[in-house]
């Protein structure tokens, strides 16, 4: 997966697997959770979200499984 930084007060980069629908997110605290099962409907209206923390808060947080992960190393800042 690519991670592409994005410009948001709570996240940091985000990343998607089309194949297995994984969604990789990277917070600007430098945590990093992969969400499972998330379609790629989901993934477009976050990157073109105006606020994508609202976006998560609303449409991802608590809607999919999830489990932490390790940050992507010195990939962003």
């Amino acid at each position: 997966m690519i991670i592409k930084p994005v410009e948001s007060t709570t996240l940091a980069g985000i990343a998607y697997d089309m194949v297995a629908k994984v969604l990789y997110l990277e917070f600007r605290d430098k945590t990093a959770y992969q969400y499972f099962g998330v379609p790629s409907s989901v993934f477009r209206d976050l990157l073109s979200a105006e606020s994508k923390g609202a976006y998560f808060n609303r449409a991802i947080r608590g809607c999919f499984s999830y489990q932490r992960s390790r940050p992507a190393s010195g990939c962003l800042s």
